[in-house]
């Protein structure tokens, strides 16, 4: 569907996601259970029905509550949030709307049955209301990045992923290497070889789910083979770029599971 990267359904229990940011926003709704992040160095947390909205470019971690948790999450480009919300998304903490909550659960229920003009009017519905949520909350702009780190940071991401080296970066913006991980860590709470790994990660996902072999994939994106990305995207997703890429190879949607833990809700 236009506008929709990546659909994603999952149950987590023990599993911790390490720093990283995404590409585009990520609306993750809590099915059952709670989350717990830190969104750029900010702690946040929710139960049940609980939306919680990630934009793009900002740095955060993930972890389920102490009984684990049952998620379902769109990854959306601008075309359904506007990037000049990226901030009050920042600010803004879980939102917590019944009307919300059942938008976003019509989407994955579309989405998963097929019909998309469907999906893209819940979508739309969705966003609009996520989008008038941050606009009413505002909030004070977020504190302006260091200099050094922001040219790194767009050297970074215009850079192909499979060329990026950090000596590069030092001779093109005239810093040491030193320098600029200490300024990128000061600026971005992550170091830039720890971005660099999520960004690549994000673009193993969308490779994957075109079909591409993990070898080719690792190849594309800077890895320096299989197993390196393997290691890596296990980290970031809890399973293999195979296990990942298997629903996309076979054509077949993975639904929630028919019969949840006890406590757990199966969303409305």
């Amino acid at each position: 569907m236009p506008g929709v990267a990546e659909v994603l359904h999952a149950r987590l229990v023990g599993f911790s996601y390490p720093p990283h940011s995404h590409d585009r926003w990520t609306v993750l709704l809590v099915d059952g259970g709670a989350v717990r992040y830190d969104l750029d160095r900010r702690r946040r947390d929710g139960g049940s029905r609980t939306v919680h909205v990630l934009p793009p470019g900002v740095v955060h971690d993930g972890r389920p509550g102490p009984a684990g948790m049952i998620k379902r999450v769109l990854y959306v480009d601008h075309t359904w949030l506007a990037d000049q919300l990226i901030g009050r998304a920042v600010d803004v903490g879980p939102l917590v709307d019944p009307v919300l909550v059942s938008c976003l659960a019509e989407a994955h229920r579309h989405l998963a049955g097929g019909d998309p003009v469907a999906a893209e009017a819940s979508v739309a519905v969705g966003a609009e209301r996520i989008s008038a949520h941050l606009a009413r909350h505002g909030g004070a702009p977020p504190a302006a990045e260091h200099a050094t780190a922001r040219r790194l940071r767009r050297h970074l991401d215009a850079t192909p992923l499979a060329e990026v080296r950090l000596v590069d970066a030092a001779a093109a913006l005239d810093r040491s290497v030193a320098h600029l991980v200490r300024s990128f860590r000061a600026a971005y709470g992550v170091p830039p070889h720890a971005y660099l790994i999520g960004r690549r990660i994000e673009a193993a996902r969308s490779r994957l789910l075109e079909g591409v072999p993990p070898a080719q994939v690792a190849a594309e994106v800077g890895f320096v083979d299989q197993a390196h990305l393997t290691r890596h995207f296990r980290r970031h997703t809890g399973v293999t770029p195979g296990v990942f890429a298997a629903p996309a190879a076979s054509h077949q949607v993975e639904r929630m599971p028919a019969r949840l833990p006890p406590g757990f809700s199966s969303g409305p």
